[in-house]
């Protein structure tokens, strides 16, 4: 089995050539680029779109039970008991 200090010694000078050489640059600029293309896009965040979902999922249900009582009601003849 491998001595995590050897792994992380090994994970910390691949980071610093890493930080050296020009693809630290290429992916500050792939990342501003990305950053700018999600800026256009019309996008929500996982949070916004789980809340809408939740907010969809109780306006179904109460549809659901609106339309019940109509069909009720209009089972009745429309008079009320």
């Amino acid at each position: 089995m491998l001595d995590p200090k050897v792994l992380e010694e090994f994970s910390a000078r691949l980071g610093a050539i890493i930080a050296a050489s020009p693809v630290a640059d290429i992916e500050k600029n792939a990342r501003a680029l990305l950053s700018s293309l999600f800026t256009r896009l019309d996008l929500v965040s996982r949070e916004e779109f789980d809340i809408q979902a939740q907010v969809l999922l109780r306006t179904r249900e109460k549809l659901k039970a609106l339309e019940a009582r109509v069909a009720l009601l209009e089972s009745r003849g429309g008079k009320k008991d």
